[in-house]
């Protein structure tokens, strides 16, 4: 973990939100579950077009700050078939949270 990275990929409102959402997958996703492949779930993550869709950004943007959370450590990436999806890294947010309060 390294607390720049992740300051830097939070310091921008739509990806902030975006692991905001990810958080509770569920409520705000909810039409996820219409083509989730059989094997998948929630906790497998979420598809970026979904997140693109939220977000009302274009999906170079969506990929560019999915990216750039994974890089920080804050997500996840399962690919299935052509898609991707992408879920909380809840161990490293675990961690920044722990060096927050014991270090800032």
């Amino acid at each position: 973990m390294e607390p720049i990275d992740i300051f830097k990929a939070l310091s921008n409102e739509i990806r902030l939100n975006i692991l905001q959402w990810l958080k509770e997958p569920e409520k705000h996703f909810p039409k996820q579950g219409a083509h989730l492949p059989k094997e998948v779930s929630y906790k497998g993550g979420v598809c970026v077009g979904d997140i693109q869709e939220k977000a009302k950004v274009s999906q170079s943007t969506v990929s560019h700050y999915l990216n750039m959370m994974q890089k920080a450590g804050l997500l996840e990436s399962v690919r299935h078939g052509q898609w991707t999806y992408y879920r909380r890294n809840e161990e490293v947010i675990r961690q920044f949270a722990e060096f927050f309060k014991t270090e800032i």
